[in-house]
């Protein structure tokens, strides 16, 4: 884990999973906090050289942890989550990444998903790998405040979510629904035309791979597909971005 940020979130917020923390005598005056928590949490703070931290990375800012990485299981994500009355409940809201890549997009969903209140984050299919350096340090921490399942199918992914109860939502610019149109007629008591799904129930949303989208087989999976509208020149929106309005857009409504 590299930078102060992540690495003050793994050992704020998983720090049984943390092994060791590096920082330089600066870093380590400098983030005396990260300090003080991981000695509190019993963790090994090692100060080193600044040559020594850049030669582990150049990319850490002279702060680094070393984490165990904990592979965690698709059902168990969906259907385990605490809730803050102290029991445990299924998950409401979750994204699904299909063969999505580049790791920059895929941590900077991550994140968009936590910032959203998503449960889980799901990495399909032969989606980049979730340890990749550039992912963990795109996800700025968040991968370790929701839980992130990786190299499931996307179908076995689809199963699994609609037997959790979910609605599978297709993000796709050829989408027979208007995310706009959605949030309009979002939650219980709303007239919505027959095969409209509302925005404010349990919703996980497929995103796909950022050059050539979701295939038609992929779509086919979901229960509806739904376009984000472009009102401007642009020919179209990123992955990363597409898919933060439309887990907002879920946010919002199932608030």
């Amino acid at each position: 884990m590299e930078g102060p940020q992540g690495v003050r979130e793994a050992v704020r917020c998983s720090p049984d999973a943390v092994r060791d923390v590096y920082l330089t005598p600066a870093t380590a005056e400098r983030y005396d906090e990260i300090v003080e928590e991981a000695r509190a949490a019993g963790l090994y703070v090692h100060v080193g050289t600044r040559e020594v931290l850049e030669a582990m990375s150049p990319d850490a800012q002279g702060v680094l942890a070393v984490v165990d990485a904990r592979p965690l299981g698709l059902t168990e994500a969906l259907t385990a989550l605490d809730d803050p009355d102290g029991g445990r409940r299924r998950a409401l809201l979750v994204a699904i990444l299909a063969t999505v890549r580049d790791p920059g997009n895929a941590g900077t969903v991550i994140r968009a998903a936590d910032a959203a209140g998503a449960d889980l984050v799901v990495l399909a299919g032969d989606s980049v790998d979730v340890h990749n350096p550039k992912v963990v340090r795109s996800t700025a921490g968040s991968l370790f405040h929701l839980p992130v399942v990786a190299g499931v199918p996307l179908a076995d992914v689809v199963d699994a979510v609609h037997d959790a109860g979910l609605t599978v939502l297709a993000a796709d610019g050829s989408g027979d629904h208007d995310l706009d149109d959605l949030l309009d007629v979002a939650g219980p008591h709303r007239d919505r035309s027959p095969g409209t799904p509302d925005l404010a129930a349990s919703t996980a949303w497929v995103f796909g791979n950022e050059a050539w989208g979701l295939p038609a087989g992929d779509r086919e999976l979901a229960d509806a597909v739904v376009r984000v509208p472009i009102r401007g020149k642009a020919e179209s929106l990123n992955l990363a971005t597409a898919a933060t309005v439309c887990l907002y857009a879920s946010s919002r409504a199932q608030r």
